[in-house]
């Protein structure tokens, strides 16, 4: 009688057991990161992607389909509120670096970017697709080092040498000699390292090559109602291109003009580049989805314009726009993430954790 009241007493343990046991087996496995996708919304606060938000109308905004969210602090390493050399280069380097500097830390020393050491130590093909030009801080973070941003003609020839797949972008003159200074032509050192090159946007699409670069603009490229869907076609063309390679692809994306339009403090201009930002960011979560290896982060290198929204109307997709300044602000920007990984981006970050997020998600894929 004691043996079976022992067993009656054992019996519920052992049953929980049985099942925590077959929960534990029944997990599904977690899909490893394959592809990373970094998107960048130039000087974009949580009042740019709110103001976006209430413009799509009824939920309908992009951001909406992202499932984890977090905060990102972006101070450089000299002053409170950094430029978008300094902010750039933390997110793609891991490092807090000088205003103005990009890639370069206050020692000298050259600080690679997640995409040159994710292409060098686990062979993913890398690129970035921008609307502004190549040469400007936040692309140029993630191959150039110099100590001023505006450095161009030095800038360009890094570039020209660098080991990238995609490159595309604007300023085509900067690498023609008779727009230069020095009298270089870095046009002729990417055509002599096998790229094929386009330079308008039709142009672009028909190339069918392992390796491109799209100078899509003689200088910059213009505002968004002008430049058609260039970004979101850019980027899905680069993501056609990368995807070709069997180890899989790292990739930035940035909405450069959402800053531009904010140093402007023009309302009008703000809201072309944002929803030019959430197509371009709707085909890159198509992509993800259908994919299932590809973990997509969007953030900005810092706040331009002191943006408060003061009333509006959501039925209308209609937001009251105030501005504080022409210039950046020191506030904290939002995170958003989707795909395998995305958890790790959620709470408040530094603008420099994202490299080494991104470097051990692809340490635990190999």
């Amino acid at each position: 009688m004691k043996k079976i009241i022992l067993l009656l007493l054992l019996f519920p343990l052992l049953s929980f057991a049985q099942r925590g046991k077959s929960h534990t087996q029944q997990q599904p496995v977690q899909p490893q990161v394959r592809n990373i996708i970094f998107v960048v919304g130039d000087g974009m606060g949580v009042s740019q992607v709110y103001t976006s938000i209430v413009a799509q109308k009824s939920d309908n905004s992009v951001f909406l389909r992202f499932p984890y969210t977090g905060f990102s602090r972006t101070y450089s390493h000299n002053r409170y509120t950094t430029d978008s050399g300094a902010g750039g280069s933390a997110l793609m380097t891991g490092n807090k670096i000088e205003n103005y500097h990009i890639s370069l830390g206050p020692d000298g020393t050259h600080h690679p970017s997640f995409l040159s050491n994710a292409k060098r130590f686990f062979g993913k093909a890398a690129g970035f697709v921008v609307t502004s030009s190549v040469l400007d801080a936040t692309p140029a973070s993630t191959y150039a080092h110099v100590t001023n941003r505006k450095l161009f003609d030095s800038i360009s020839m890094q570039m020209a040498q660098c080991d990238f797949d995609v490159m595309i972008g604007g300023d085509l003159n900067h690498f023609k000699p008779e727009f230069r200074k020095d009298g270089l032509a870095p046009l002729d050192t990417l055509q002599s390292r096998g790229y094929a090159m386009a330079y308008n946007i039709l142009d672009l699409m028909a190339l069918d090559r392992p390796r491109i670069c799209g100078l899509l603009y003689p200088d910059n490229p213009p505002k968004a109602m002008d430049r058609g869907r260039m970004l979101t076609l850019g980027t899905l063309k680069a993501i056609e291109t990368l995807n070709r390679n069997t180890n899989g692809f790292v990739l930035m994306v940035e909405g450069s003009q959402i800053d531009w339009a904010c140093h402007n403090n023009d309302s009008t201009y703000l809201l072309a580049e944002l929803a030019d930002f959430e197509d371009m960011l709707s085909a890159v979560l198509d992509f993800a989805k259908h994919d299932g290896h590809t973990l997509v982060v969007v953030t900005a290198d810092h706040e331009t314009g002191g943006l408060s929204l003061l009333g509006g109307s959501i039925a209308d997709g209609q937001s009251n726009l105030s501005w504080s300044t022409g210039g950046h602000s020191g506030l904290m920007v939002p995170v958003f993430a989707y795909g395998p990984g995305a958890e790790n981006f959620t709470g408040i970050m530094q603008n420099s954790d994202f490299y080494s997020k991104f470097i051990s998600l692809l340490s635990n894929a190999k």
